[in-house]
């Protein structure tokens, strides 16, 4: 297995800790961990691989799948580690044969911007086809997806509302992607980090049927990165064999994780309309700045603008590293997603932080 550096999570890594402001920050501001009871009772180590049955069950409903349905994990991150390994990853893992016929044969179809790990991890399983959405609009057209798929394809990524562009996808073209799936016996997996800060979410993929596979977390529209938990959510096959997979990576999920996750879900109508509230007020605030300064972008659902590099600038790492050095503020540059000319800005953060980041941006572009 051969994998490319995750440039994002490397660039984050040399800056983020050292500057004064994180403004590509990709998710809602940090609940403080006082909200929740954060004492889980005894420390011991084995709790089920796939998470604590009563809180499977939870999430499961809200996707129309049973408790088995569901494999609990560390962020989305390793639910879709998972999930790649568990359709496109080689041999079964021992004691399982899933029914999407995994090889190194294995396609996938890849709608590209996206996180990286999207179509990195993929790409070093099997074989990626990637479907540009292109601006301004990043409309995604089916019958690109529908043209990208071989006989050996076995999954379609689709990341929905969209890191780093905020396209929301609408719900016709997301079941076009279902039938597509569907019809070549593969699965549709939608990352749906940022569904839940949409005014009007929309289904998650994995209640349209057996061939939608769902991923998710905490950490973006609920605010607790910190916890480290997400989940899959979809057909049997995969679920099994996410949890054979899993026991070669993190085993199991935080006990502090898992406890704090069961009381902001059962909480969540509360938790998601304060985040709303909070994302909908930066937004304008962060499109008012863009407007000022001539500066585009397609209007996002989410947390995140993918933005022009402003004039003078050569590329979004020449404008990013600019930001940093005069100003001690992170922005995410283009390049990441294939996009030197743009630049991704983050807006859940507290109110403040975000204005204060603005005003240091502003001084960049005043003196540039």
């Amino acid at each position: 297995m051969q994998i490319d550096e995750f440039d994002l999570e490397r660039w984050f890594a040399e800056y983020e800790h050292e500057a004064d402001i994180m403004l590509a920050e990709s998710g809602v501001r940090s609940l403080p961990a006082d909200r929740f009871d954060t004492d889980p009772g005894k420390l011991g180590y084995v709790i089920p691989t796939d998470g604590d049955p009563d809180l499977r069950a939870e999430i499961g409903r809200r996707y129309d799948r049973g408790t088995e349905e569901v494999v609990c994990t560390s962020g989305a991150q390793e639910a879709n580690f998972l999930a790649f390994f568990s359709v496109l990853g080689g041999e079964s893992p021992p004691g399982l044969e899933t029914s999407s016929a995994p090889g190194s044969d294995a396609h996938a179809v890849v709608v590209t911007p996206t996180y990286q790990a999207l179509h990195a991890v993929p790409d070093s399983l099997g074989d990626v086809t990637r479907v540009p959405l292109e601006p301004p609009t990043w409309e995604l057209d089916p019958d690109a997806v529908a043209d990208a798929i071989r006989p050996e394809t076995r999954l379609i990524v689709l990341n929905n509302p969209n890191n780093p562009t905020g396209r929301y996808h609408p719900l016709e073209t997301v079941e076009a992607l279902y039938d597509l799936a569907a019809d070549n016996d593969a699965y549709l997996l939608c990352d749906e980090v940022y569904r839940l800060l949409a005014e009007d979410p929309l289904p998650p993929v994995a209640s349209m049927g057996p061939h939608g596979l769902s991923t998710a977390s905490l950490s973006k529209s609920y605010g607790l990165a910190g916890l480290r938990f997400g989940w899959l959510a979809g057909d049997r096959a995969v679920v099994d064999a996410a949890c054979r997979w899993k026991d070669y990576t993190t085993i199991s999920p935080g006990l502090f994780g898992q406890h704090v996750a069961r009381q902001a879900i059962a909480e969540s109508d509360a938790i998601l309309a304060e985040n709303r509230e909070l994302v909908a007020r930066n937004h304008e605030i962060t499109a008012e700045f863009l407007e000022r300064h001539g500066l585009e972008w397609y209007d996002p659902v989410g947390v995140n603008g993918f933005v022009t590099v402003p004039d003078g600038f050569e590329n979004g790492k020449a404008f990013c590293r600019t930001v940093l050095e005069e100003e001690s503020v992170v922005l995410a540059p283009g390049e990441f997603f294939g996009h030197p000319d743009r630049f991704r800005i983050g807006f859940g953060l507290p109110t403040d932080e975000l204005e204060e980041g603005l005003e240091r941006v502003e001084r960049v572009l005043s003196d540039g």
